[in-house]
């Protein structure tokens, strides 16, 4: 197949094509692309001021996460001197720490703590009896903020932060207060000062503080402290955080020493809009010719719809390959075939998703025969569709061929022959449909001939034996000797297997006849009886144990004894046959029967311990005409399939756990007569 011929030689356009030529000569065209380029020039002077509004907010935000890191460094600082106050406390308390060893405990706490400027240890009067300085400080009468934590700590029996007071050199003081308690008896008090310039200059890292102006204010927002090591904050970026202190209300401040940000230089935006005014030039410039090759692309996008139209109407998968074999082009057609949309298939390079697993051998050598250069043009394969159904299709193969006569890859046109398919198969089953008619009246045939030409000898031996049986009974009334205890049951034997073997002949006849068997109500027991000789007959043969298992309470079957007898009779022999490749201890064959009364079926089971059934020759086991015996024809499962089912059982086979197969049938029980 060629690629598609010039433009010149495509159909003619109708008047629609003309539009984009009449469209583009309208005046309104210059309205487009000076909207475009005011709308770019509004951008530019719209993003500086964006990003100073997002870098405000960034700046904000992560002034907000650093105070919020800072509070909570000092919240924890403070709280890890709290714990250890309240440690102290309780070790004086319960007398583990001698009073003359108290001042340096709380010596230690300043150690521990820079910020921390005493501590002092108040008997239950509030009088001090220990210090963290070397003496003991004058006794002076607390403020009413220190008074009120002290009262609050007392009935709260929690520890407590003083409202911050001045102190002797005037600077800021907080002070905790934590109570001590012997039982449910006040016991003193720890008070712990710290000077709140202390705890920024401590607690507060020095990159922080290099950024920010960090103040703590009381709950009058007067300053406690403050600590700008970069100078003042220009109050742009600023937030409090309320510090969570028992009994005391403080807040941090941190106004941040950045400005706001500037819009960018005037130099920058001035270049960006003579670039867009160069832009503008340049566009009104191209527009002639953009004008152009648009008229020209809407001529060839008309030509392209009709194409793509007439592709797209085709009921024949189309596909496009490139030298390389990756897919380029797809109709609609060959994706419905495949069941693959067209993005999943081009460009992609083989294996392909729509190739059966059981022909990649196949296609793989088409495929390197294509590239190659040996393409066949017509083959006959399957496809795999995507929800895993096979499709059988018809390929042509042929060289793609560009204008300049250089073959760039193949085209391939795929044709879905499932119908043709389904036909055929339908043709083919109908003739075999003919041939089983006919070899099924061939067997009647057989069927009828045996049973007149077996019939006469199987009188004349039965003949024969009562002949036998006369002379034996001749002989005794006469006193002629006659050894009969020996002659008297075999020939008794043979003459009751001679009448049976016509019973079975013209039952069989009557079989292929299809008519209606005679049923009488007869016990399992007596059906295995009535053969039991000929099966022990063979199972001796083969060395093959018999062993039958039959309830003495099981019902009895509604059946023809003849029919269930041959049937008895076949799977019997073929579980013996099936052991004569096994060891003798191993050659043992079960026939067993039980009731289940909620169906009111009687199950009868012949088991045999031989090389089992494979796979492959389950399948077709009971088909007309199938045999695994060189010398069989393949109608005896089939015919007990059929007798079994004519009673109203079903027969079926499985696996034996001891090894070898299970064959088992069903047949109606006999209804038992009401109680009178």
């Amino acid at each position: 197949m060629t690629t598609p011929p010039p433009a010149s030689h495509s159909p003619p356009l109708d008047g629609n094509a003309m539009a984009p030529r009449q469209r583009f000569t309208n005046p309104f065209r210059w309205l487009l692309p000076v909207v475009l380029v005011l709308f770019f020039l509004a951008v530019l002077i719209w993003l500086p001021w964006q990003a100073r509004q997002m870098e405000s907010s960034e700046r904000q935000e992560q002034l907000i996460a650093d105070t919020l890191w800072v509070e909570q460094t000092i919240r924890f600082q403070l709280g890890r001197h709290e714990e250890s106050l309240r440690g102290l406390g309780n070790e004086i308390v319960s007398g583990h720490v001698p009073p003359a060893r108290v001042p340096a405990r709380l010596a230690q706490l300043l150690k521990n703590g820079k910020e921390l400027r005493r501590v002092l240890l108040l008997d239950e009067h509030g009088r001090p009896v220990a210090s963290s300085a070397p003496a003991l400080p004058a006794e002076t009468e607390p403020g009413a903020a220190a008074l009120a934590a002290i009262d609050h700590a007392r009935r709260a029996h929690r520890a407590v932060y003083s409202q911050p007071e001045p102190a002797a050199n005037d600077a800021q003081a907080l002070e905790f207060y934590s109570p001590l308690f012997d039982g449910d008896r006040y016991a003193g008090m720890l008070v712990a000062t710290y000077q709140p310039s202390t705890i920024l200059e401590e607690m507060v890292p020095w990159w922080f503080a290099q950024d920010n102006q960090i103040t703590l204010m009381d709950k009058d927002d007067k300053v406690l402290a403050r600590r700008a090591a970069a100078g003042p904050g220009h109050g742009v970026y600023t937030h409090k955080r309320a510090l969570d202190l028992p009994g005391v209300s403080i807040t941090l401040l941190t106004d941040s020493v950045k400005s706001e940000p500037k819009l960018l230089p005037n130099l920058l935006v001035g270049s960006v809009i003579a670039l867009s005014l160069a832009l503008l030039w340049s566009l009104m410039a191209l527009w002639g010719h953009i004008s152009r090759r648009l008229a020209a692309e809407g001529a060839l996008r008309q030509q392209m719809l009709f194409r793509t139209a007439m592709e797209n109407s085709l009921v024949t998968g189309l596909r496009a390959r490139d030298l390389e074999g990756r897919v380029t082009y797809v109709n609609p057609a060959f994706c419905q075939i495949v069941g693959f949309p067209a993005e999943e298939l081009v460009g992609r390079l083989p294996p392909m998703p729509y190739w059966a697993p059981e022909a990649i051998d196949e296609y793989q050598d088409r495929f390197a025969r294509v590239l190659a250069g040996h393409a066949v043009p017509q083959v006959e394969t399957i496809f795999q569709r995507a929800n895993g159904e096979r499709v059988p299709v018809l390929i042509f193969e042929a060289p793609l061929v560009d204008n300049k006569g250089q073959q760039t890859g193949w085209m391939g046109s795929i044709l879905d022959i499932s119908d043709r398919k389904r036909v055929e198969e339908l043709n083919r089953q109908q003739e075999e449909k003919l041939q089983s008619s006919a070899r099924l009246a061939t067997m009647g045939e057989l069927a009828s001939m045996l049973a007149h030409e077996l019939n006469q000898p199987l009188a004349a031996i039965s003949s024969y034996t009562t002949g036998a049986l006369n002379l034996m009974a001749r002989a005794e009334s006469t006193g002629q000797p006659l050894d009969s205890n020996t002659l008297k049951p075999a020939l008794q034997q043979a003459g009751t297997q001679a009448q049976r073997a016509g019973q079975i002949i013209r039952s069989v006849h009557e079989f292929v006849k299809k008519r209606e068997p005679e049923r009488r109500d007869i016990a399992v027991q007596s059906l295995i009886d009535g053969i039991g000789t000929l099966i022990d007959l063979q199972a001796r043969q083969s060395y093959v144990t018999l062993h039958t298992s039959i309830p003495a309470d099981l019902p009895k079957v509604r059946a023809d004894s003849v029919m269930i007898e041959q049937v008895l009779l076949n799977l019997t022999r073929n579980g013996i046959e099936a052991m004569a490749q096994v060891p003798p201890e191993r050659r043992a064959l079960r026939v067993s029967a039980s009731h289940d009364p909620a169906l009111n079926m009687v199950s009868v089971q012949v088991a045999d311990q031989g090389h089992g059934i494979p796979d492959e020759v389950a399948e077709r086991l009971f088909s007309p005409f199938f045999s695994t015996k060189a010398e069989g024809m393949g109608m005896g499962l089939n015919i007990c399939r059929t007798a079994i089912e004519f009673h109203g059982g079903t027969l079926t086979h499985g696996a034996n756990p001891a090894g070898g197969t299970i064959f088992t049938f069903t047949l109606p029980a006999a209804i038992a007569p009401a109680a009178t």
